[in-house]
C-alpha cells in the first residue's frame, strides 16, 4: 500500500492495453456539440460512458438538464470521504468539435480509435475525452491501492465546451454550494513540450465575432458596374488592415494589454516555446518587442478565422453584394470582454469604416484568468509531479488558448491548477486528432502520484 504501488497499478493499466480500450469506447460516442443532430449523443455519453465508470469508483452521480434550452446536459459526480479533508473539484468536457470525417487521411476515422506507432487517433483523444479518462483512471489506481482517496472529490463533466459552454455559468451560480471545493485540479489543453509536464493556472479569454459589409441585393456584372459600385470585399479588406499591421501587431488601442508585468515576464522567461512537434513558428509575426512566449501567454492576439465574398469555389464576373470575415480576439487578464466590441466600433468609425457591421458570436465567450505561480496549490502540485517524473514541470501563468476557467474563479472563487495531458501538435480541432502514447503513460503515472500525495499530506501520513 505505497505510492509506488499506485503508480505501478496505473502503469499496468496502460501497458496491458486497458487505457486504449477505454479510450476507444469513449471516442465512439459521436458527441459533436456543434451538430444539432447529435444532441442525443451528448446525453448518452454521460449516461453510458461516464456514469457507470464513476459509480464504480464510489461516486454519486446526477445528470442535470442545462439551464439554457437546447444546450447539452451537465453531469455532477461526488465522492465524500470525510468532513475534515480537502475537497478537490475536477472537470472535463465530453463534447467534441465536428468530426470532419471526409478530411481525415486514409485509414483513420474520427469516431474510431486507431493506434499507429506512438499515436492514438480519434476525435476527442486529446480534447478532452482522453484527458478526463486519465484523471479518472488515476483516482481508480489510488482507490485500488489504498482503499480510499484521503480527500473528497467533486467532478463536473459538461457537453458544450466546444460551443462556448452555454449554461455552465448559470448552472454554477444555481449550484454554488454543491460545487464548493478547496481547489480545481483539472486537465485540458497541451503541454508546452511533449516530454515535460506543464501546469497552467488560467487561460486567455476568447471572443469571436463577424465583420460584415452588406451593401445591396444581389451581385452585378463587373464590366457594366465596375468602378461604379462599391466593392464590399475591398472595403472589408481595408477595414481588417487597420486592426493590425502587416506583421499582426494590434492597432486597436484598448486591445493592447497592460498586464504583462515583470513577474509574468519572469515566469515566461526561458520557457521552450520554440521547437517540438507542430508547425515552425514565425519569429517575425506578432508584437515585435515581445518574445514568442510573451506573445502567446502574456499578450492579446487577433486572428481572421474565415473570409468570404462571392462564391470562391466558382467565381463569376460580378461585384459581390456582401462580404464577411469571422474574427477572434484571444486576450489576457486586463482586457474586459464587454469592452472589446465597443473599442473596435470606435476604431473602425475613426478610420471611416462605418459600413462595416460587427456581429458578435451567439456562443458564449470565455473571460481571461490567471493565478500566481507562487500560489501554495501550484507549488504543491509541482512538487508531486517532480517527485514522480524527476522533472520540474513548465509553469505558465495561463494557457494561450481559452476554456471556461472563469466560472471556477469568478463564481466558485477557487484557485485553479490545470495539468494538461496533450501536446501542441495533436491536431485538436482539425482532422487526424491524436494523442501521444508516451504522454498518456506519463500523465497517468503523474496523476496517480498527485492524487496519492493529496490524500496523504493533510493527514500527517509519511
Amino acid at each position: 500500500m505505497t505510492r509506488a504501488s499506485a503508480i505501478d497499478t496505473i502503469t499496468s493499466y496502460f501497458d496491458d492495453g486497458r487505457f486504449q480500450d477505454d479510450l476507444g469506447a469513449l471516442v465512439a460516442f459521436e458527441t459533436e456539440s456543434q451538430n444539432p443532430e447529435k444532441s442525443g449523443e451528448l446525453a448518452r455519453y454521460l449516461e453510458e460512458g461516464m456514469q457507470p465508470r464513476l459509480s464504480g469508483l464510489g461516486f454519486a452521480c446526477e445528470i442535470h438538464t442545462n439551464p439554457i434550452a437546447g444546450a447539452g446536459p451537465i453531469l455532477v459526480a461526488e465522492r465524500v470521504e470525510a468532513d475534515d479533508v480537502p475537497t478537490i473539484l475536477t472537470y472535463g468536457h465530453g463534447d467534441v468539435i465536428r468530426g470532419q470525417t471526409d478530411q481525415w487521411r486514409d485509414g483513420l476515422h474520427p469516431f474510431r480509435l486507431v493506434e499507429e506507432g506512438d499515436r492514438l487517433y480519434g476525435r476527442g483523444t486529446a480534447d478532452n475525452k482522453g484527458q478526463h479518462l486519465i484523471n479518472m483512471a488515476a483516482l481508480d489506481a489510488v482507490l485500488q491501492t489504498r482503499g480510499r482517496l484521503g480527500f473528497n472529490v467533486r467532478m463536473v463533466i459538461e457537453t458544450g465546451e466546444e460551443v462556448g459552454s452555454p449554461g455552465l455559468a448559470e448552472f454554477f451560480r444555481a449550484h454554488k454550494d454543491a460545487l464548493a471545493a478547496d481547489v480545481l485540479i483539472a486537465s485540458d489543453g497541451p503541454r508546452l513540450q511533449p516530454e515535460t509536464p506543464t501546469l497552467f493556472m488560467g487561460a486567455r479569454g476568447g471572443l469571436t465575432f463577424d465583420l460584415v459589409v452588406d451593401l445591396r441585393e444581389g451581385a452585378h456584372h463587373s464590366g457594366n458596374w465596375g468602378g461604379l459600385l462599391a466593392d464590399p470585399a475591398m472595403i472589408l479588406a481595408h477595414a481588417l488592415a487597420t486592426i493590425t499591421d502587416a506583421r499582426g501587431q494590434i492597432r486597436v488601442p484598448e486591445w493592447r494589454p497592460d498586464s504583462l508585468t515583470d513577474d509574468v515576464r519572469d515566469t515566461l522567461r526561458g520557457l521552450p516555446i520554440v521547437g517540438g512537434d507542430g508547425p515552425t513558428i514565425d519569429e517575425d509575426w506578432g508584437e515585435e518587442s515581445l518574445t514568442p512566449a510573451e506573445r502567446a501567454f502574456g499578450w492579446n492576439s487577433f486572428a481572421i478565422l474565415a473570409m468570404k465574398s462571392g462564391v470562391p469555389e466558382a467565381p463569376v464576373n460580378a461585384i459581390s453584394a456582401h462580404a464577411r470575415a469571422t474574427c477572434q480576439l484571444r486576450f489576457v487578464v486586463g482586457t474586459e470582454p464587454e469592452e472589446i466590441v465597443p473599442a473596435l466600433r470606435r476604431h473602425l468609425d475613426a478610420h471611416g469604416f462605418q459600413k462595416v457591421e460587427i456581429v458578435p458570436s451567439r456562443g458564449g465567450e470565455f473571460r481571461a484568468t490567471r493565478l500566481s505561480p507562487d500560489h501554495p496549490w501550484v507549488q504543491r502540485v509541482a512538487r508531486s509531479i517532480e517527485l514522480t517524473t524527476g522533472r520540474m514541470p513548465h509553469i505558465l501563468p495561463n494557457l494561450a488558448g481559452s476554456l471556461p476557467n472563469d466560472v471556477f474563479v469568478d463564481i466558485l472563487g477557487l484557485p485553479t491548477v490545470w495539468v494538461p495531458h496533450s501536446y501542441r501538435g495533436c491536431s485538436q480541432h482539425a482532422p487526424d486528432e491524436h494523442v501521444l502514447k508516451p504522454v498518456c503513460r506519463d500523465a497517468l503515472r503523474l496523476m496517480a502520484g498527485l492524487f496519492w500525495d493529496l490524500g496523504m499530506e493533510d493527514q500527517g501520513e509519511p
